[in-house]
């Protein structure tokens, strides 16, 4: 299990109820801080979020009006950390890009600058110290800015700091310790709805089911919202005609490399009596997984009730089987060909199970 604590060492973090004078061991800048690791490694805030001028370019060429999806596009880039400050700029940004993509008039170019210096100034273990997450602050900073909030403003003033209660409430009755990622979707989510409620933009809600809890060694397991313990996981059929190879191979990928996120079926219109020995042989070789042993050629009729249709790319025609998305991968038959349009298949499927893996959990598929 990869658990990210310490930037230097990867020991755990503490935190003490009084502050002491300490040196980053990064930049070598001393400053009074609560925070660091039990071996005595500390790292500035400035030094911790290294590299998160990235999001700026991410955001301006974003096109998408989910703003849980922007920032989970965010959280893979190298600056992002299990936990740390960084959210406190990444929450605000990722709903600035999605409202202004939504129709929220605003010049986001100037607004992510906006964010990214309020955003800094929120420490690391603000919601513990001050009572206040810096992801829920966030969200408040996103309605402040697209609604030109000032300390003398009146209906401004009011919505945003509204939007900071309502995150941080939700963020409260979730309960600690902290989790960085659960309290940025919480502060998002609650965001969403007040900017359809009170601004009158309609921004995507997708809730995420949580890919993060093995690098979080506080993980609040099942009490957390986005756990996929609360999640049941989506059926996904894989269809071709004779189902003997590109569906069988997808099926058995599916299983192996994302079966802790969604169920994995195939079946075909008119199944084969095998399934292909050359598909059987290299995926043996390649992955280790024999097929023979677990999977057998199947018709439409003996699927379960399946979330999710991926047709092969064979023109499966199947219009009555129901499914609340389909999509088809296009991927060229191999049988009866050499042992490299096998393979070269096999990377094909490979590399579109990931997508699908990542879309489900990111609540993207449409």
């Amino acid at each position: 299990m990869n658990q990210e604590e310490c930037l230097i060492c990867g020991a755990p973090l503490e935190y003490r109820t009084e502050e002491q004078m300490m040196e980053c061991a990064i930049c070598h800048k001393k400053e009074p801080s609560k925070a660091c690791c039990v071996q005595g490694h500390y790292v500035c805030s400035d030094c911790h979020t290294q590299g998160m001028d990235h999001i700026f370019g991410l955001c301006l060429a974003e096109t998408s009006t989910d703003p849980v999806a922007i920032i989970r596009r965010m959280m893979d880039l190298p600056f992002c950390h299990m936990h740390g400050p960084e959210h406190h700029v990444m929450v605000g940004a990722a709903l600035l890009t999605a409202y202004k993509n939504a129709g929220g008039r605003l010049d986001l170019e100037k607004a992510l600058r906006e964010m990214y210096s309020r955003g800094k100034e929120v420490p690391g273990g603000a919601c513990g110290f001050w009572g206040a997450c810096g992801a829920g602050i966030s969200a408040g900073q996103f309605v402040a800015i697209a609604t030109q909030s000032t300390p003398l403003a009146r209906e401004p003033w009011g919505l945003s700091n509204q939007m900071t209660a309502r995150a941080l409430d939700s963020i409260g009755k979730a309960g600690g310790p902290r989790c960085c990622k659960r309290d940025s979707f919480l502060s998002i989510l609650a965001a969403v709805d007040f900017a359809r409620e009170h601004l009158g933009v309609e921004m995507d809600r997708t809730v995420p089911v949580c890919s993060y809890s093995p690098r979080n060694n506080q993980c609040i397991g099942a009490r957390c919202p986005f756990s996929a313990a609360n999640h049941q996981k989506p059926k996904v059929a894989f269809l071709c005609v004779h189902n003997s190879c590109r569906s069988q191979m997808a099926e058995a990928l599916g299983k192996r490399l994302a079966g802790d996120v969604f169920e994995s079926y195939s079946a075909g219109t008119e199944p084969g009596s095998r399934i292909n020995p050359d598909a059987v042989r290299l995926m043996k070789q390649v992955y280790g997984i024999d097929m023979e042993a677990t999977q057998h050629n199947k018709p439409l009729s003996q699927l379960p009730a399946v979330d999710i249709v991926v047709t092969m790319g064979c023109n499966v025609q199947c219009p009555t089987f129901p499914c609340s998305h389909r999509e088809d991968w296009g991927l060229e038959d191999p049988s009866g060909k050499e042992d490299q349009a096998f393979l070269a298949v096999m990377a094909q499927i490979e590399e579109k199970t990931l997508d699908l893996k990542c879309r489900i959990q990111a609540g993207t598929l449409n």
